[in-house]
C-alpha cells in the first residue's frame, strides 16, 4: 500500500451519485420572486462543488420539479442524480460535464448519498 502523493489530484472519471438537497435552507430569507431561480442556482453550485466540474446541465424534469408549485412555493427537499460524463466536444472548459436529473421519491427518511451505476 503506497501513500498518496501530495499535490496531485485524483484523476476524475465517470461516476453517478444520488443526493438529497435541502432547498429550504438554500432559499431561506430570499424574496418570494427569487426563490425558484435561486434554488436552481443552488443545485448548479452544489453539483459544481461535489462533482468537480464547471459545466453543469440541468435536466428539464428537474427544472419542472423545482418550479412545479410556482416561483415561491418550493419543495423543501429534492432528490437529485448527479452524473459526471465525458464531453464529446472540446470547448476548453474541461473534459467532463455534470448532468443533474430529478429522482422522484416517496419519502426522504433515511436516505443517504448513493453511488449508482453509470448508464
Amino acid at each position: 500500500m503506497g501513500k498518496k502523493e501530495k499535490g496531485k489530484p485524483n484523476p476524475l472519471g465517470e461516476v453517478s451519485r444520488d443526493y438529497t438537497i435541502n432547498l429550504h435552507k438554500a432559499v431561506h430569507k430570499e424574496t418570494f420572486k427569487r426563490k425558484a431561480p435561486r434554488a436552481v442556482s443552488h443545485i448548479i453550485r452544489f453539483a459544481q462543488k461535489n462533482m468537480l466540474t464547471e459545466d453543469v446541465r440541468v435536466d428539464p424534469q428537474l427544472n419542472e420539479a423545482v418550479w412545479k408549485t410556482g416561483i415561491r412555493n418550493l419543495p423543501r427537499r429534492i432528490r437529485v442524480r448527479l452524473q459526471r460524463k465525458k464531453k464529446e466536444e472540446d470547448d476548453g472548459k474541461g473534459k467532463y460535464y455534470t448532468l443533474a436529473q430529478y429522482v422522484p421519491v416517496d419519502t426522504f427518511a433515511n436516505l443517504k448519498t448513493e453511488i449508482t451505476k453509470v448508464q
